[in-house]
Protein backbone atom coordinates (compact mmCIF):
# COMPACT_ATOMS: atom_id res chain seq x y z
CA UNK A 1 0.00 0.00 0.00
CA UNK A 2 1.66 3.03 -1.11
CA UNK A 3 -1.04 6.14 -0.16
CA UNK A 4 -2.82 6.41 2.80
CA UNK A 5 -6.20 5.55 3.82
CA UNK A 6 -8.66 8.12 5.47
CA UNK A 7 -9.60 6.65 8.82
CA UNK A 8 -12.73 5.74 7.02
CA UNK A 9 -11.37 3.63 4.35
CA UNK A 10 -8.93 1.95 6.87
CA UNK A 11 -11.90 0.67 8.89
CA UNK A 12 -13.73 -0.01 5.86
CA UNK A 13 -10.71 -2.11 4.60
CA UNK A 14 -10.95 -3.99 8.21
CA UNK A 15 -14.46 -5.07 7.94
CA UNK A 16 -14.31 -6.03 4.37
CA UNK A 17 -11.29 -8.33 4.97
CA UNK A 18 -13.52 -9.85 8.57
CA UNK A 19 -16.64 -10.48 6.69
CA UNK A 20 -14.52 -12.44 4.05
CA UNK A 21 -11.80 -14.33 6.59
CA UNK A 22 -13.39 -14.66 9.96
CA UNK A 23 -13.64 -17.82 11.38
CA UNK A 24 -17.70 -18.13 10.92
CA UNK A 25 -17.34 -19.16 7.69
CA UNK A 26 -15.68 -22.11 8.47
CA UNK A 27 -17.20 -25.61 7.97
CA UNK A 28 -16.36 -26.57 11.78
CA UNK A 29 -17.91 -23.63 12.75
CA UNK A 30 -21.34 -23.97 10.61
CA UNK A 31 -21.58 -27.81 12.22
CA UNK A 32 -21.05 -26.72 15.20
CA UNK A 33 -23.89 -23.99 15.43
CA UNK A 34 -26.09 -26.09 13.01
CA UNK A 35 -26.49 -29.59 15.39
CA UNK A 36 -24.65 -31.65 12.99
CA UNK A 37 -21.61 -32.59 15.94
CA UNK A 38 -22.21 -35.27 18.36
CA UNK A 39 -21.37 -34.87 21.84
CA UNK A 40 -17.50 -35.56 21.62
CA UNK A 41 -16.69 -33.41 18.34
CA UNK A 42 -18.39 -30.60 20.84
CA UNK A 43 -16.13 -31.27 23.51
CA UNK A 44 -13.58 -31.36 21.93
CA UNK A 45 -14.02 -28.09 20.72
CA UNK A 46 -14.12 -26.60 23.86
CA UNK A 47 -11.51 -28.30 25.15
CA UNK A 48 -8.91 -26.89 22.76
CA UNK A 49 -10.77 -23.45 23.07
CA UNK A 50 -10.42 -23.39 26.77
CA UNK A 51 -6.37 -22.90 25.76
CA UNK A 52 -7.30 -19.68 23.73
CA UNK A 53 -9.22 -18.45 26.25
CA UNK A 54 -6.77 -18.94 29.10
CA UNK A 55 -3.69 -17.04 26.96
CA UNK A 56 -6.15 -13.87 26.42
CA UNK A 57 -4.94 -11.94 29.59
CA UNK A 58 -2.03 -12.74 29.27
CA UNK A 59 -1.63 -11.97 25.38
CA UNK A 60 -3.63 -8.52 27.06
CA UNK A 61 -0.88 -8.51 29.61
CA UNK A 62 1.96 -7.69 26.93
CA UNK A 63 -0.31 -5.02 25.41
CA UNK A 64 -0.62 -3.56 28.64
CA UNK A 65 2.55 -3.04 29.22
CA UNK A 66 3.68 -1.12 25.92
CA UNK A 67 0.67 1.54 26.16
CA UNK A 68 2.18 4.76 27.04
CA UNK A 69 -0.66 6.26 27.79
CA UNK A 70 -2.52 6.05 30.85
CA UNK A 71 -5.93 6.42 29.66
CA UNK A 72 -5.13 3.35 26.96
CA UNK A 73 -4.22 1.63 29.82
CA UNK A 74 -7.22 1.76 31.96
CA UNK A 75 -9.12 0.99 29.57
CA UNK A 76 -7.11 -2.25 28.65
CA UNK A 77 -7.05 -3.57 31.96
CA UNK A 78 -10.74 -3.88 31.90
CA UNK A 79 -10.03 -6.92 29.19
CA UNK A 80 -7.72 -8.65 31.91
CA UNK A 81 -10.20 -8.11 34.43
CA UNK A 82 -12.69 -9.72 32.10
CA UNK A 83 -11.33 -13.13 31.47
CA UNK A 84 -9.64 -13.51 34.96
CA UNK A 85 -12.04 -11.77 37.42
CA UNK A 86 -11.48 -9.40 40.20
CA UNK A 87 -11.03 -12.98 42.48
CA UNK A 88 -11.21 -16.81 41.96
CA UNK A 89 -14.25 -18.33 40.30
CA UNK A 90 -14.86 -15.08 38.56
CA UNK A 91 -14.43 -13.71 34.92
CA UNK A 92 -15.01 -15.44 31.30
CA UNK A 93 -11.98 -18.15 32.00
CA UNK A 94 -14.06 -19.97 35.25
CA UNK A 95 -16.92 -19.28 32.62
CA UNK A 96 -15.55 -21.34 30.33
CA UNK A 97 -14.85 -23.84 32.88
CA UNK A 98 -18.22 -24.03 33.36
CA UNK A 99 -18.78 -24.77 29.64
CA UNK A 100 -16.41 -27.74 29.72
CA UNK A 101 -18.23 -28.65 32.99
CA UNK A 102 -21.83 -28.72 31.64
CA UNK A 103 -20.40 -30.88 28.83
CA UNK A 104 -19.51 -33.70 30.53
CA UNK A 105 -15.19 -33.00 30.84
CA UNK A 106 -13.26 -33.16 34.44
CA UNK A 107 -11.97 -29.27 35.55
CA UNK A 108 -8.63 -30.72 35.89
CA UNK A 109 -8.34 -32.70 32.93
CA UNK A 110 -9.53 -29.17 30.69
CA UNK A 111 -6.34 -27.07 33.08
CA UNK A 112 -3.72 -29.59 32.67
CA UNK A 113 -4.08 -29.44 28.56
CA UNK A 114 -3.20 -33.18 28.36
CA UNK A 115 -5.81 -33.17 25.54
CA UNK A 116 -4.13 -30.57 23.80
CA UNK A 117 -4.56 -31.12 19.77
CA UNK A 118 -0.80 -29.87 19.08
CA UNK A 119 -2.20 -27.32 16.50
CA UNK A 120 -3.71 -25.66 18.90
CA UNK A 121 -0.87 -25.12 21.10
CA UNK A 122 1.08 -23.97 18.41
CA UNK A 123 -1.30 -21.63 16.73
CA UNK A 124 -2.23 -19.60 20.19
CA UNK A 125 1.27 -19.85 21.21
CA UNK A 126 1.72 -18.06 17.82
CA UNK A 127 -1.01 -15.30 18.49
CA UNK A 128 0.75 -14.52 22.08
CA UNK A 129 4.34 -14.55 20.47
CA UNK A 130 2.74 -11.85 17.64
CA UNK A 131 1.43 -9.74 20.29
CA UNK A 132 4.50 -9.45 22.52
CA UNK A 133 7.27 -9.49 19.60
CA UNK A 134 5.14 -6.90 17.15
CA UNK A 135 4.64 -3.15 17.43
CA UNK A 136 1.88 -2.33 20.26
CA UNK A 137 -0.31 -0.97 16.99
CA UNK A 138 -0.40 -3.93 15.12
CA UNK A 139 -0.88 -6.12 18.68
CA UNK A 140 -4.24 -3.87 19.36
CA UNK A 141 -4.90 -4.30 15.62
CA UNK A 142 -4.81 -8.00 15.91
CA UNK A 143 -7.73 -7.81 18.62
CA UNK A 144 -10.14 -6.58 15.92
CA UNK A 145 -11.62 -9.92 15.17
CA UNK A 146 -13.77 -8.67 18.36
CA UNK A 147 -15.58 -6.64 15.34
CA UNK A 148 -16.94 -9.55 14.00
CA UNK A 149 -17.59 -11.95 17.35
CA UNK A 150 -21.14 -10.72 18.34
CA UNK A 151 -22.56 -12.19 15.24
CA UNK A 152 -20.79 -15.38 15.82
CA UNK A 153 -21.75 -15.75 19.36
CA UNK A 154 -25.67 -15.05 18.77
CA UNK A 155 -25.60 -17.90 15.83
CA UNK A 156 -23.66 -19.94 18.11
CA UNK A 157 -26.20 -19.54 21.78
CA UNK A 158 -29.21 -20.10 19.53
CA UNK A 159 -28.03 -22.53 17.49
CA UNK A 160 -26.51 -24.72 20.51
CA UNK A 161 -29.71 -24.32 22.46
CA UNK A 162 -31.60 -25.61 19.59
CA UNK A 163 -29.68 -28.36 18.46
CA UNK A 164 -28.31 -30.26 21.17
CA UNK A 165 -30.17 -31.39 24.55
CA UNK A 166 -26.89 -31.50 26.30
CA UNK A 167 -26.26 -27.72 26.57
CA UNK A 168 -28.31 -24.83 28.76
CA UNK A 169 -28.39 -21.95 29.28
CA UNK A 170 -26.35 -22.14 32.04
CA UNK A 171 -23.70 -24.22 30.56
CA UNK A 172 -23.19 -21.46 27.21
CA UNK A 173 -23.22 -18.38 30.28
CA UNK A 174 -19.84 -17.09 29.27
CA UNK A 175 -21.29 -15.84 25.93
CA UNK A 176 -23.52 -13.12 27.64
CA UNK A 177 -20.77 -11.12 28.59
CA UNK A 178 -19.11 -10.84 25.52
CA UNK A 179 -22.08 -9.72 24.22
CA UNK A 180 -20.85 -6.32 25.82
CA UNK A 181 -17.46 -7.03 26.42
CA UNK A 182 -16.47 -7.61 22.95
CA UNK A 183 -17.94 -4.29 20.99
CA UNK A 184 -16.63 -2.03 23.76
CA UNK A 185 -12.84 -3.55 23.16
CA UNK A 186 -13.45 -3.69 19.86
CA UNK A 187 -14.35 0.02 19.61
CA UNK A 188 -12.04 0.94 21.73
CA UNK A 189 -9.40 -0.94 19.84
CA UNK A 190 -10.63 0.33 16.08
CA UNK A 191 -10.55 4.07 17.64
CA UNK A 192 -6.62 3.01 18.04
CA UNK A 193 -5.47 2.12 15.03
CA UNK A 194 -7.70 4.43 12.82
CA UNK A 195 -5.60 7.31 15.24
CA UNK A 196 -2.25 5.38 15.48
CA UNK A 197 -1.85 4.38 12.06
CA UNK A 198 -0.23 7.57 10.34
CA UNK A 199 1.49 6.18 7.45
CA UNK A 200 0.75 3.75 4.74
CA UNK A 201 3.07 1.41 6.12
CA UNK A 202 1.89 1.26 9.38
CA UNK A 203 -1.61 1.17 7.98
CA UNK A 204 -0.55 -2.06 6.03
CA UNK A 205 0.43 -3.48 9.50
CA UNK A 206 -2.79 -3.17 10.95
CA UNK A 207 -4.89 -4.85 8.13
CA UNK A 208 -1.82 -7.72 7.93
CA UNK A 209 -2.29 -8.03 12.04
CA UNK A 210 -5.98 -8.49 11.65
CA UNK A 211 -5.51 -11.08 8.78
CA UNK A 212 -2.70 -12.96 11.17
CA UNK A 213 -5.45 -12.97 13.64
CA UNK A 214 -8.41 -14.62 11.22
CA UNK A 215 -5.52 -17.07 10.57
CA UNK A 216 -4.64 -17.72 13.93
CA UNK A 217 -8.83 -18.52 14.69
CA UNK A 218 -9.37 -20.47 11.18
CA UNK A 219 -5.99 -22.88 11.87
CA UNK A 220 -7.77 -23.84 15.36
CA UNK A 221 -10.67 -25.21 13.58
CA UNK A 222 -8.78 -26.70 10.38
CA UNK A 223 -6.77 -28.79 13.48
CA UNK A 224 -10.51 -30.08 15.24
CA UNK A 225 -12.46 -30.99 11.84
CA UNK A 226 -9.11 -32.60 10.54
CA UNK A 227 -8.58 -34.44 13.93
CA UNK A 228 -12.55 -35.23 14.98
CA UNK A 229 -14.48 -35.11 11.80
CA UNK A 230 -12.73 -35.86 8.86
CA UNK A 231 -10.78 -37.97 8.10
CA UNK A 232 -10.52 -38.02 12.07
CA UNK A 233 -6.84 -38.75 12.77
CA UNK A 234 -6.46 -37.38 16.18
CA UNK A 235 -3.18 -36.91 17.11
CA UNK A 236 -1.46 -39.13 20.25
CA UNK A 237 -1.78 -37.69 23.41
CA UNK A 238 -4.91 -35.64 22.37
CA UNK A 239 -8.49 -35.74 23.45
CA UNK A 240 -10.30 -38.51 22.31
CA UNK A 241 -14.33 -39.03 22.67
CA UNK A 242 -13.90 -42.65 22.44
CA UNK A 243 -11.74 -42.96 24.80
CA UNK A 244 -12.85 -40.90 27.76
Amino acid sequence: MTEMLSPAQLEERLRDLGARRYHHLHPFHRMLHGGELNKGQVQAWALNRFYYQSRIPIKDANVLARLEDPADRRVWRQRIIDHDGSQPGEGGIARWLMLTGGLGLDRDYVESLRGLLPATRFAVDAYVHFVRDRTVLEAVASSLTELFSPGIIQNRVSGMLANYDFVTKETLAYFNNRLTEAPRDADFALAYVKREARTPEQQQAVINALAFKCDVLWSQLDALYHAYVAPGHIPPGAFDPAGR
